[in-house]
């Protein structure tokens, strides 16, 4: 019988049916496919345990070395020795130059509880920073601690050799480091910080709190142009004169900003440590001297404001003042009874222990305290000198001061109060942080406009025929005083030490800038004829120190000859001037003068 094709299609249904026919429910699996199915589930939990645990060790990674730039985790002690870098806002002068930063550094630490052998630690690191003492190293690394600093900001090559030699238990900590640009330019104004970076001096340390809280710079009012033209003046009157130090400012009369100041020597703020105290020592706000001579603006003033005293007054200098066993004489006397213009112009002694008697111990009293000379400076530095005064006031003390000795002040007193004596009669508070343009600047009147007047005449009078020949600088109109103070030593003077010095101002016909120098135990030399006092050291570095700012500033030269300008500032010996001088104008604060540098 032959297949018919119903047949051949019933043969392969039934093939797929057997195929895809589900197995009982009662059919047992076997013990090989359970083991197997077990095998593979734990060997798939197996590596997704090792693949988590390679993924948090890559993301580990990888913030260590690039988020964090390879630094080692902090330490919980460090940050209870209250260490950890804390950011700090930089210092720029008045024209946005860098005067301090911070710079992000390493400091290398320990783990003495980790170090495996600390005596090979210890030669291993003294291989690379040999400066590291290795007795005291040893002692570290075999400490008890869990923390104890190697090595405070580090340079990045010192880093990477100390990484290189793998010592277990040693680890970095980034710090900030304080970096100075300007270096020893400023360093006695801007100061520095320890390696805590805590302000230690100057700026650093008076404004610590706002530096650390504020992320804007701090502007100051000095000048880097006029630090630097200051700096190399007073420097090369120390060496030509073998001094022990100088100090120097500029000053803006106008408005009380110190534009450049500088005491030498001076130092290296990122190296403070060990150095001579001398050389961190601020001549100009903590050092209190005797001025001399420059004292003589104030009795002067102080003789002509009280009224008692009148510019055409004579006073008899034929012969010195005894005062007990001693007397009072002229280093060039003239010997003769003097006009108040000679008594300035000559420098008399004698003549202005007249005056000031003839104003009364009370007023001289009073008008010192009133300039300020009876409390330090309020200016923004913790470096600040209180003024040596007499107590009780006697007679004799009325006239030692007259021509500056019996009363010691700072450099930073003498010109905050000539400024004063110069611009009206109006006493600002100096300052180094730089003000705001066209503020009104508060102040206190001292003198009288017309005395202010008289003054600047008597100032340039010095320049043009006194002891102040050689700060003149043709076009500037300068004007100024000398001084020259015998040192105290002990309880006498000292004639072979003694302090030169010249506060000059311009341009006198408008006076906008004080410039002082002092030359701290200047020596004679065959070029100054055997002298060594203010006229012939410290007024021709004055003058050569004008003669480069005055461009800066953007003072201009004028005809001296001009009409202008001979009846603003001549005046004859005899007290008579060529212009009537200004009526009183008794004011409390004045505007801040435009023109002052940026």
């Amino acid at each position: 019988m032959t297949d018919t094709p119903l047949d051949g299609r019933r043969d392969v249904y039934e093939s797929l049916a057997h195929t895809f026919r589900a197995p009982p429910a009662s059919r047992p699996r076997s013990a090989l496919s359970v083991a197997l199915e077990q095998a593979r589930n734990r060997l798939m939990v197996t590596a997704a345990v090792i693949a988590l645990a390679f993924t948090t060790i890559g993301v580990r990674l990888v913030d260590a070395t690039l988020l964090r730039e390879g630094a080692e985790p902090r330490q919980t002690k460090a940050a209870e020795a209250g260490s950890l870098p804390v950011g700090r806002a930089d210092i720029v002068d008045r024209n946005g130059n860098l005067l301090a930063t911070s710079l992000a550094t390493a400091s290398l630490y320990a783990d003495p509880k980790l170090v495996i052998d600390p005596r090979e630690a210890a030669r291993k690191l003294i291989a690379v920073l040999p400066e590291l003492d290795y007795a005291d190293l040893v002692q570290k690394l075999s400490s008890d601690k869990r923390f104890v600093w190697i090595r405070r900001n580090m340079a990045p090559r010192q880093q990477y050799l100390v990484h290189r030699q793998g010592i277990p238990g040693i680890y970095f900590e980034r710090e900030e480091r304080r970096f100075y640009p300007a270096g020893n330019l400023a360093s006695h104004v801007v100061g520095f910080t320890g390696v805590d970076n805590t302000g230690l001096a100057g700026v650093e340390r008076s404004f610590d709190k706002h530096l650390r809280n504020q992320s804007q710079p701090l502007q100051l009012s000095l000048d880097l142009r006029l630090q630097h033209i200051l700096k190399k003046e007073l420097a090369a009157a120390v060496e030509e004169f073998r001094a022990i130090g100088a100090a120097g400012m500029i000053f803006d009369v106008r408005n009380g900003e110190v534009l450049a100041m500088v005491s030498l020597p001076d130092f290296d703020p990122h190296k403070p440590d060990g150095l001579d105290p001398d050389t961190l020592f601020n001549r100009n706000t903590l050092g209190v001297y005797e001025m001399g001579s420059t004292f003589k603006i104030f009795n002067s003033a102080m003789a002509l404001d009280s009224g008692k005293v009148r510019l055409t007054d004579s006073f008899d200098a034929t012969r010195g003042i005894q005062v007990g066993r001693f007397t009072i004489s002229d280093f060039h006397g003239k010997h003769r009874w003097m006009t108040v213009p000679e008594i300035f112009q000559h420098s008399s002694n004698i003549g202005s222990v007249r005056m000031a008697l003839t104003a009364g111990i009370p007023a001289q009293q009073a008008f010192m305290q009133k300039v300020g000379f009876f409390r330090p400076v309020p200016l923004e530095l913790p470096e600040m000198g209180w003024p040596l005064i007499p107590n009780p006031w006697r007679e004799v003390n009325a006239m030692t001061i007259s021509f500056g000795h019996g009363m010691s002040v700072s450099p930073m007193h003498t010109v905050a109060a000539a400024a004063s004596m110069i611009n009206g009669g109006v006493l600002h508070k100096p300052t180094i942080i730089k003000r705001p343009e066209g503020a009104e600047i508060p102040g206190e009147r001292v003198i009288s406009e017309k005395t202010s007047a008289v003054m600047r005449r008597l100032l340039r009078l010095v320049v043009t025929e006194g002891t102040a020949k050689s700060a003149d600088v043709t076009g500037y109109i300068v004007g100024g005083k000398t001084g020259t103070a015998d040192k105290q030593k002990g309880r006498s003077y000292s004639t072979n030490a003694r302090l030169s010095s010249f506060l000059g101002a311009f341009p006198m016909y408008d006076p906008q800038y004080i410039v002082f120098v002092m030359v701290d135990e200047p020596k004679a030399t065959a070029r100054t004829y055997g002298y060594a006092t203010g006229g012939w050291v410290a007024a021709p570095a004055a003058g050569r120190i004008i003669r480069q700012i005055g461009p800066l500033l953007g003072v201009r030269p004028v005809d001296e000859t001009s009409p202008r300008v001979v009846q603003a500032v001549h005046i004859n010996p005899n007290g008579t001037t060529t212009l009537p001088l200004p009526k009183d104008n008794n004011v409390a604060s004045v505007p801040a003068s435009a023109g002052r540098p940026n």
